[in-house]
């Protein structure tokens, strides 16, 4: 199916921190159709690179969404039954306000005058758009890595506002380690001397800081086994070290490429604001436990995680449901085998459409 991505403004909105960023816009994607009721509704959240367009082939680029492979007539998200909706988070370089827009008040891009946002802000902005559109309450909300930590935001904010809620691969807040590997990519853009202090727009971008931060995180989203499988040690040339400090290894072209690719598409202050948006989110935050700030939700949980996550491994996905089942919630867990790594949540599609295809039509059955 050929999909547009769509826009909204609101006048304003208002931020955890006091500020006020005014107007905003929003990028979104539906796909499928509303029912009369509007009780079909799913929102699909995304991670911390992605962006509106999952699902179907973009009729600008004619690329496929980042989720194609879970969302479509048949799929894990049947598109023939839901109205599946996924928006640009707050912050972000894909259609919705974020440092790259322009100020109003002062005609040229916010830069680091943006003020500082959380996973909450995100949020209240994707509830100013599902009010938009006229949805009193979701069928399902569903994301995986940063998307996770947007469902379990869902909810517990707005607790009558979700029947079902699929946080997958991710946390309820970010260990030392985690913080770690964001403040690695954080420096090195702002390290790179175009990044001038985030005044570069109109400039020369800091791409080489931006690609080196993005070579960081993928790593981390990977496996050792997977990268063992997909590089192992094997030279580019003739078998053979060259013994120079180009990119000899597979790996090191590979990882060269995914940073050179990134810098096309991301807006290098937005992966400063976006990161540390993870990094301070803590949904316990205000509670005296994880476990009564979880008491708060109303949903019907699925919560996913795979074995060879270790970015977001499969401990911090029993937090999740340990605190839930502490309060008497209802959680279904499943961890699933897999040597993706982090990235398994994109890719692994036969057991977690099995899962969720389920699940979610017993909410929608027992809902309609």
């Amino acid at each position: 199916m050929i999909v547009e991505t769509q826009s909204v403004q609101f006048n304003s909105i208002t931020l955890d921190s006091g500020a006020v960023i005014a107007p905003v816009d929003v990028a979104f994607e539906t796909y499928g159709v509303l029912n009369a009721g509007k009780s079909n509704a799913v929102l699909i959240v995304h991670a911390f690179t992605g962006d509106a367009h999952a699902a179907g082939v973009g009729k600008e680029d004619g690329k496929p969404g980042w989720w194609d492979n879970m969302i479509g007539p048949g799929k894990a998200f049947d598109t023939n039954r839901y109205f599946v909706l996924c928006i640009n988070v707050l912050g972000g370089c894909r259609g919705t306000t974020g440092p790259s827009s322009i100020n109003p008040e002062t005609g040229a891009p916010y830069a680091m005058s943006f003020p500082m946002i959380t996973i909450g802000d995100m949020v209240r902005l994707q509830k100013m758009v599902v009010d938009h559109l006229g949805i009193s309450r979701l069928l399902a909300v569903a994301g995986g890595s940063m998307g996770g930590m947007q469902v379990l935001e869902w909810a517990v904010r707005y607790p009558d506002c979700v029947a079902a809620a699929f946080p997958i691969a991710t946390t309820a807040r970010h260990s030392a380690q985690q913080i770690a590997f964001n403040e690695v990519g954080r420096q090195a853009i702002m390290a790179d001397p175009d990044w001038n202090n985030g005044n570069y727009y109109g400039f020369k971008p800091p791409a080489r800081g931006l690609s080196v931060a993005r070579m960081v995180g993928h790593i981390t989203y990977m496996s050792d086994d997977s990268m063992k499988e997909k590089f192992g040690r094997r030279f580019r040339n003739k078998g053979a070290a060259a013994f120079t400090f180009d990119d000899e290894f597979e790996v090191e072209s590979y990882l060269r490429y995914r940073g050179n690719q990134f810098v096309d598409r991301f807006d290098a202050n937005s992966y400063l604001y976006i990161t540390k948006a993870m990094d301070v989110f803590d949904l316990a935050q205000g509670y005296p436990s994880l476990a009564q700030a979880l008491e708060q939700a109303h949903s019907r949980f699925l919560v996913i995680s795979f074995t060879s996550d270790w970015l977001y491994p499969s401990d911090q996905s029993l937090e999740i449901v340990s605190a839930l089942r502490s309060r008497n919630r209802d959680v279904a867990y499943c961890e699933l085998s897999s040597n993706y790594g982090h990235d398994a949540f994109l890719v692994e599609v036969g057991e977690q459409t099995d899962l969720i295809r389920g699940f979610l039509a017993r909410v929608y059955k027992e809902a309609a």
